[in-house]
């Protein structure tokens, strides 16, 4: 398929689809806006470069710039003229599409207390949500001896820990009566904070803050039960909203996000929408997985590779990615109908929670050193049902073989089961590319982007790949 493709966003969703379009035939010219000054990067890993594990060059993503594929970066889209099919720049160009694809993310809430000012924050106040946020929390870590993160949910206790690495006297102030309501029950988040103030993370909850008050070196956040908590730094983890004001004053429909079809297409057929901005089925999704399988979807069909080309949502699964802590979170956790099952060992860090409904995985939490953490998201992901002894799953026992419960050894693995959530990758789509010549776990990343997304998967696949190199042959099993 001929054309001009325009996409607005050079997030990891925008970078994705230009990927995605580079890699299919066809006579095209492909043109991304990419208001951030720098290459795409890999947002989910900016708290593993808050906690200094790695470095800026290792959250960059593949540049796709070249053969059709025009990549402008600090160059932000200020309107879309839908009757000339034209996308208007802030450097007064003008670029014409056939279809256009927007994928401008979502933006960080600064809560309206007095003291903030989104547009003008104290130099020691920043939100954490892009790569230029990370790099403010850095400078104004350096010396620092004390923060503050305002906001318990995923995000927030990420850049906690990140910051609790790096040696600071950390505390997280969340209005709610526990922390990551969204994926945990009371149960569970009370281990969690138990966790986290054995790695350096106070925690402080059901109380709301009332302002903020920036003196000098210092941040002042004071709180509604009349305390008052100061800090070197504050970062504001307060949630997301969906970037939208430029479809808005395109005239699209746009509730919380951007409203598309199955299709990912708005109310204007010549234009998708992807990713963070993008509103499915009424649910905004905000995660990588479901940003990076709309990518494909727009890909088959802006392409004619598919036409039946469809997004189907597939069931979340979040990872906190804290050092020290393991956790797995899916399905509602607030309850529901089936069997609970349900084991605490506060002492060990240990929460295990189980809803299994007509045989079969419908919510599960899983906190702190569980074996069976890969089993129990196969199950939830695939909808196999449950092996008879409920035991193995939530104390982690070898459950053996089976096509249901995966065995936690490669070699046992069926081919379907599924290493990388993120990308959707296959233990079968591993042993295949090692069977096509990759041999070290980088060229099997590489060609499969297994492990490219929240690096949850790494270890599993780096087992993978050693147990394959280990055998002359493999038998996959099915």
């Amino acid at each position: 398929m001929s054309g001009n493709v325009v996409i607005v966003g050079y997030g990891m969703a925008g970078s994705r689809l230009a990927a995605e379009l580079h890699a299919r035939d066809g006579d095209r010219k492909v043109t991304v806006l990419g208001a951030e000054p720098h290459r795409a990067y890999n947002r989910i890993m900016l708290s593993t470069l808050l906690a200094g594990k790695i470095g800026e060059p290792d959250v960059e993503l593949a540049e796709v710039a070249g053969q059709g594929t025009d990549v402008r970066t600090g160059i932000a889209a200020v309107a879309v003229d839908r009757a000339a099919r034209e996308v208007r720049t802030d450097d007064g160009d003008r670029i014409s599409y056939d279809h256009l694809v927007l994928a401008t993310g979502s933006r960080a809430v600064v809560p309206p207390l007095p003291g903030l000012d989104p547009a003008d924050l104290p130099e020691r106040v920043v939100p954490f949500r892009t790569l230029a946020d990370c790099r403010r929390i850095l400078a104004a870590a350096e010396g620092a001896r004390s923060a503050l993160v305002l906001g318990g949910g995923l995000l927030g206790l990420e850049a906690a820990r990140g910051l609790a690495a790096r040696g600071l006297d950390v505390g997280v102030v969340h209005p709610l009566p526990y922390l990551m309501e969204r994926q945990l029950d009371p149960a569970g988040a009370a281990v969690l904070a138990g966790t986290l103030a054995g790695l350096g993370v106070t925690t402080h909850l059901a109380v709301a803050a009332t302002g903020v008050t920036a003196t000098g070196n210092q941040i002042r956040l004071d709180l509604a039960d009349g305390r008052s908590l100061t800090a070197d730094l504050l970062v504001i983890s307060c949630g997301v909203r969906p970037e939208t004001a430029l479809a808005a004053a395109a005239g699209l429909a746009v509730q919380r996000g951007v409203v598309v079809d199955d299709r990912l297409r708005t109310s204007d057929p010549h234009i998708s929408a992807i990713g963070d901005c993008a509103q499915h089925d009424g649910a905004v999704s905000g995660l990588v997985a479901p940003a990076w399988a709309q990518a494909r979807v727009v890909a088959q069909l802006v392409t004619g590779e598919d036409p039946a080309a469809r997004y189907r949502p597939r069931p979340v699964v979040t990872r906190l990615k804290a050092a020290g802590v393991d956790l797995a979170a899916m399905g509602d956790p607030t309850g529901g109908p089936g069997e609970e099952l349900t084991f605490t060992d506060p002492a060990r860090g240990t929460y295990a929670r189980l809803r299994i409904h007509d045989e079969r995985l419908t919510a599960a939490i899983l906190l702190g050193d569980n074996p069976s953490v890969g089993t129990v998201v196969q199950l939830f992901d695939r909808g196999g049902p449950v092996p008879a002894d409920r035991r193995a799953l939530l104390l982690g026992r070898s459950l053996g073989a089976t096509a249901a419960a995966p065995a936690q050894s490669p070699a046992l693995m069926p081919d379907a089961a599924t290493v990388c959530q993120c990308n959707d990758v296959s233990k079968g789509a591993l042993v295949g590319c090692w069977r096509a010549g990759a041999r070290t776990v980088d060229d099997v990343v590489a060609s499969t982007r297994a492990g490219t997304g929240c690096g949850g998967c790494r270890e599993a696949v780096a087992g993978i790949v050693g147990w394959l190199s280990e055998v002359d042959s493999v038998e996959v099993t099915g």
